[in-house]
C-alpha cells in the first residue's frame, strides 16, 4: 500500500472528480489552509454545523440518535462550547476510487488549540460530503472557521482492488449530503 503525492491526487480530481470543487494549490493568505499538499488534500469545512447541547438532558445514543440533543447553526464562524462536541462537513465532495483508502487527520493549527477533528475512513469507492466530528477539548469556548482548512486526507493505493467495496455493500453512508447524523 503505497501514500499518493500531488500529481496522482491533482489527476483523479481533475480527470475523475475525485474531489469536487478542486483547489489545486495551498491556500493559505490569511486563513487556515486548504487545498492539494504534497501528499494530501486539506479539506475544508462548510458553514453546517450541529452542536451538541445538553439542554434537555439528552443522552446520546447511536441506535436512537436524538435530534434535539443539538442546535443547528449556518455560520462563517462557530463557536464550540468548553468540553463540547459538534458535526460539520466538507465543503467538498469525495469519489473514492474502487482500489484507495482514505484516512484523515486534524490539521496541526486546531489541534494546536486543543480542538480534535476525528473522521472514519473513507472506505473503497465511498462518495459524499465528509460528515466532520470535532471535539473541544478545552474548559474554553473555541472557534471553527467556515470554508477555511479543517483537517487533510491522505490517499492510500492497495495493490490491487478490493474483493467487495462500499458501493457494493451498499453502505449507510453512502452519497451523503449536508451534516449527516448517526444511523443505524
Amino acid at each position: 500500500m503505497s501514500i499518493m503525492p500531488d500529481t496522482w491526487i491533482r489527476e483523479m480530481a481533475q480527470q475523475r472528480g475525485m474531489i469536487e470543487p478542486f483547489v489545486e494549490k495551498q491556500t493559505r493568505e490569511g486563513v487556515i489552509s486548504y487545498g492539494l499538499s504534497s501528499y494530501g488534500y486539506d479539506a475544508r469545512v462548510s458553514d453546517e454545523f450541529k452542536i451538541f447541547t445538553n439542554v434537555d438532558s439528552v443522552i446520546v445514543d447511536p441506535k436512537n440518535f436524538a435530534e434535539h440533543g443539538f442546535v443547528d447553526r449556518k455560520t462563517d464562524v462557530c463557536v464550540i462550547p468548553p468540553n463540547s462536541f459538534a458535526l460539520a462537513r466538507t465543503v467538498e465532495y469525495f469519489r473514492v476510487p474502487r482500489d484507495v483508502l482514505v484516512i484523515c487527520l486534524g490539521k496541526s493549527t486546531y489541534a494546536r488549540c486543543g480542538l480534535i477533528v476525528n473522521v472514519t475512513p473513507l472506505e473503497p469507492e465511498w462518495e459524499g460530503h465528509v460528515t466532520l466530528e470535532i471535539s473541544n477539548t478545552t474548559p474554553l469556548p473555541a472557534k471553527v472557521y467556515a470554508n477555511e482548512g479543517l483537517c487533510q486526507f491522505l490517499f492510500l493505493k492497495g495493490e490491487t482492488p478490493c474483493e467487495v467495496s462500499y458501493a457494493d455493500r451498499q453502505g449507510k453512508y453512502m452519497k451523503q449530503t449536508g451534516v449527516t447524523l448517526p444511523r443505524l
